[in-house]
């Protein structure tokens, strides 16, 4: 009994004491007050980190000095060191709990900032139990923090490397947008925090180049930012604000690299840029689809997506559906080279903080799926934006200004978890030349998924012919080449079995038109022994109806082959039965009667051996060849 009343006296002495250590503004020494108002005037010109040091001193002339705690906390808050933060308003607790109320909100952002929403919701909850007026901030971050409690079991992998001083400075680096082969890297910098430029840096197997800054013309005495390279690195989108030509205070302008090096910016013009804001440009790999970001004052900003017409123009720009855009803020758009993931960030849909960064996945209709939040750590309760993947879709890039910063935000790199990857993307390249002359040709190419049977991309040549087609792996194309003059080209391969780190290579030969010149239709299908066409057929079957509408005097034949596999009668009339069918097909479509001719040559002519079904597959074949012009 007598221990007992010992200890409780002795607990009450300590509480006693504790209560004498506490020192409020009124009661500070002077030197600790003095170092207080140097730190609120740190504050008031936006100086969180010498405040800090201002406040280390007052507290180090007063311990109990709450008010400094408390002023303390808010700093690293403003700074992002959330567990620096967490622990000052700890120490305010410990000192005085009743001084927390001005401060729990940010309290409780320290607390998620440290991955800790459970204490966080519970301490924004006690916030608006005693609040006597609505607080919207307090309400969003609540509705954060369960967000964050509700998938506590989904936090990702996440380990982010930053790039390193070839790339970062003591200057804000961010937008991070590389090339499809991901040695091309293209950032915004914002050189002594005043002007932004663009920079570009070359990656070979020893690292990441100093990165230099693209000068003129792309580069100008007015700010250049949040801009895209296209996936062959021959276009540059980027946003132009307050330049003299601009429509509204920010603008989209394109640059294009030319053997002379990078051309005048231009604006893209009407219907894309409008009196609104317009930003934060994306191509898809053809280079053919345009999304981006507009702003307006009554809707907020959201995510829209204009194409390139065959005209030369761009479609009037069409706002996404309701499962990327909502009333809040959607930004940063990113299409990856599978054509198929989307990108982007988003203060609407449900999630951990102020912008997350979300994906969706395109439907067999074209629409975009519902977005899925990349889950935490990735997203936090700060503002999270600006994701590119590289084409190998495991590497993804951001911009952030964590503890090993150069200066402000600096580019990162970390491997992106499976679920959250794009379609594994490689790349088609070679150039179209004449076959006559072997000049190279500007052409247009479309190439269409076998399986699902649409076009995937049309991509068309520079001015020396060379083209580049991004396309997923473990599929099966077709190529289409079509040019005003010649013949088209047709072909198809497979990238099921191919490696994804080496790019596939053909270049592509055109015939001009005349008499006797021929090419075998490779998207002409059929089954084993059977003549009637399948589905697949149309696409080239079409292309061949444009070609002989487009060239009305135009006579042709078409011819079938087969293996050695069989009679020769079977053969023969097998081949003659699959030319019939191409015939009956091309007059169905309005070709006259008299312009075409069908004719069977059986396992004649083979064109490599029978010995193999590779060599077989070759031999079945079909065959237009132009009879006169």
């Amino acid at each position: 009994m007598r221990k007992t009343a010992l200890l409780l006296v002795t607990l009450f002495c300590i509480g006693l004491q504790l209560q004498a250590q506490t020192v409020t503004y009124e009661t500070a020494p002077k030197k600790a007050k003095a170092s207080f108002d140097r730190a609120v005037e740190a504050v008031r010109n936006y100086q969180s980190q010498a405040a800090i040091g201002f406040l280390q001193e007052a507290i180090k002339s007063a311990p109990g000095f709450t008010d400094a705690y408390g002023q303390m906390g808010l700093c690293y808050v403003e700074l992002k060191d959330y567990k620096s933060a967490v622990a000052a308003f700890d120490k305010l607790k410990q000192l005085d709990s009743s001084a927390l109320r001005p401060i729990m909100v940010s309290y409780s952002r320290a607390m998620a900032g440290t991955g800790n929403f459970v204490g966080a919701l519970q301490l924004i909850n006690q916030y608006l139990f005693i609040a006597k007026s609505k607080n919207p901030v307090a309400e969003k971050l609540k509705a954060n923090y369960e967000f964050a409690v509700s998938n506590s079991q989904h936090t990702v992998p996440f380990h982010p490397q930053n790039l390193g001083d070839h790339i970062n400075t003591k200057d804000p680096e961010y937008f991070p947008s590389l090339t499809i082969d991901s040695k091309t890297l293209i950032f915004t910098r914002r050189v002594n925090n005043r002007n932004e430029d663009f920079y570009i840096t070359y990656r070979d197997s020893s690292g990441w180049s100093l990165a230099q800054n693209m000068g003129e013309p792309v580069n100008s005495s007015f700010n250049e930012g949040a801009q895209n390279i296209s996936q062959d690195g021959t276009m540059l989108v980027f946003t132009g604000c307050e330049f003299p030509e601009g429509k509204g205070s920010c603008d989209l302008y394109y640059s294009e690299k030319t053997p002379n090096g990078w051309t005048a910016p231009k604006n893209f013009g009407a219907p894309i840029n409008t009196r609104d804001w317009e930003s934060q440009p994306c191509l898809t790999a053809d280079k053919q689809t345009l999304y981006f970001a507009r702003e307006t004052p009554d809707n907020g900003a959201d995510i829209f997506v204009t194409n390139h017409l065959p005209n030369g123009q761009w479609s009037v720009p069409q706002k996404l559906g309701p499962n990327i855009n909502t009333s809040g803020r959607e930004t940063t758009p990113f299409i990856h080279a599978d054509g198929q993931t989307l990108y982007f960030a988003s203060n609407g849909h449900p999630g951990y903080g102020g912008l997350d960064i979300f994906y969706s996945r395109r439907q067999p209709d074209g629409s975009w799926g519902p977005a899925t939040n990349l889950g935490y750590p990735i997203n936090t309760i700060d503002e999270d934006a600006s994701l590119v993947v590289d084409a190998n879709g495991k590497t993804a890039y951001f911009a952030s200004d964590r503890s090993d910063t150069r200066g402000g935000l600096d580019i990162y790199s970390f491997e992106l978890y499976p679920e959250a990857r794009p379609l594994q993307t490689l790349y088609v390249k070679g150039y179209v030349y004449d076959t006559l002359t072997h000049e190279r040709l500007t052409a247009s190419i479309d190439v269409i998924d076998l399986q699902g049977g649409y076009n995937i991309a049309t991509v068309k040549t520079n001015a020396t012919g060379d083209y580049l087609a991004p396309l997923p792996v473990g599929k099966d194309y077709a190529f289409h080449v079509n040019k005003k003059g010649y013949l088209f080209y047709s072909d198809n391969f497979s990238l099921k079995d191919h490696n994804p780190g080496v790019p596939y290579e053909k270049n592509i030969p055109l015939q001009p038109l005349a008499a006797n010149a021929s090419i075998v239709l490779h998207n002409i299908f059929f089954d084993t022994k059977q003549y009637s066409l399948k589905p697949l057929s149309v696409i080239e079957l079409n292309k061949l109806v444009t070609l002989l509408q487009d060239n009305p005097s135009v006579k042709i034949e078409i011819a079938g082959y087969t293996d050695n596999v069989g009679s020769d009668k079977d053969n023969q009339l097998l081949s003659e039965n699959r030319a019939k069918a191409v015939v009956i097909y091309l007059t169905e479509k309005g070709i006259a009667a008299n312009r075409l001719a069908s004719r069977g040559y059986g396992k004649t002519n083979p064109v490599a051996t029978n010995d193999t079904e590779e060599g077989r597959a070759e031999n079945r074949r079909t065959v237009f060849r132009i009879i006169s012009l």
